[in-house]
């Protein structure tokens, strides 16, 4: 029987994105072992795109509850990383399962001292990959592309606008949305307006403004896997700092990100990537960026003015930002 490699990361889509480089490198640390990870079922075409893990241990979302048990049915992992959080409580439920050896943050509160400081105000992304290079483990933080789905017929070639987000500090206000996606398909680009069940009444509220027909809303329709398919294939996608931006970077597609409050710099795109423009008017500025800014960007994005190279230019992003202030 092959060693287990337990990993935890009972979160949303983007937290899954951000990960995806340490997975590969745990993977490149552990050939031998059997790499699970532990994680909402709802993601498993999506932890199936990294090519890397071999299982799905199915856990509710942590999002915004703390991890208090997995009931872990499986063998003494050899290895358990958590890929989670600070602890303490993720560390407690690893270390119940009676793994040989754990890869975690250093936590006082759960009597764990071995590990690096965690560091509140770092990437997602560097700071996974931190944790494993203290371990011994290197990591490569730019490893975050997924292997696309193939593309839907229907929706392939599209721009995708996705108003939704966690919480609504993070959401662009709705008849902005709707004023782009107006804008966009009166410049002859097919409009689609994508979301979870929840997010479909803001969805269709989008759509009517802009004057979409209602088959345009895709919010509530599709499953993870449809939902990167949507991303994968599309022209443009138009999001806020939420999971969809995420997958526009994992899979390469064009995209123009609304942040705020929360930084590009602790979960934007890695620096120096053109095909991702991010408009980020500092942590009360969501508001203020405007829909002229949205579509010029838009605009410059799907036209090719933005550059080809996958990526987001800080600098021109903080240079324009303050000459539209």
């Amino acid at each position: 029987m092959r060693p287990v490699l337990l990993a935890l990361r009972a979160l949303g889509i983007g937290d899954l994105a951000t990960v995806v480089p340490a997975l590969r490198a745990l993977r490149r640390a552990h050939p031998g072992h059997q790499l699970v990870l532990a994680a909402p079922a709802g993601l498993t075409p999506l932890v199936d795109a990294t090519g890397v893990v071999d299982r799905v241990f199915a856990t509710p979302a942590y999002v915004r509850s703390p991890v208090a048990s997995l009931a872990w049915s499986g063998p003494r992992p050899d290895v358990a990383v958590n890929l989670h959080g600070s602890g303490p409580q993720s560390h407690r439920a690893l270390l119940a399962t009676g793994p040989a050896r754990l890869v975690a943050f250093a936590c006082a509160a759960a009597g764990w001292p071995s590990g690096p400081q965690w560091t509140e105000d770092e990437h997602e992304v560097a700071r996974w990959c931190r944790l494993l290079h203290w371990h011994g483990i290197p990591a490569d933080p730019d490893d975050l592309a997924l292997h696309a789905p193939p593309p839907v017929a229907s929706w392939a070639g599209a721009v995708v606008v996705h108003p939704g987000a966690s919480g609504p500090e993070r959401r662009w206000p709705v008849p902005r949305y709707a004023e782009l996606a107006r804008r966009l398909s009166r410049d002859g680009y097919r409009v689609l307006v994508s979301g979870s069940p929840r997010e479909a009444p803001d969805a269709h509220d989008v759509a009517r403004r802009a004057g979409l027909p209602p088959g345009a809303v895709l919010a509530g329709r599709t499953d993870v896997g449809a939902l990167a398919a949507l991303v994968a294939h599309a022209a443009l996608v138009v999001c806020g700092d939420t999971g969809v931006a995420h997958l526009a970077t994992a899979y390469g597609t064009r995209s123009v990100l609304l942040f705020g409050p929360m930084s590009p710099a602790r979960w934007g795109p890695p620096p120096a990537r053109l095909r991702h423009t991010v408009l980020w008017h500092g942590p009360d500025g969501l508001d203020d960026i405007g829909v002229d800014e949205a579509y010029a960007a838009g605009w410059a994005q799907l036209t090719g003015a933005a550059g080809d190279r996958i990526g987001v230019d800080r600098r021109a992003v903080r240079r324009d930002a303050a000459a539209a202030r």
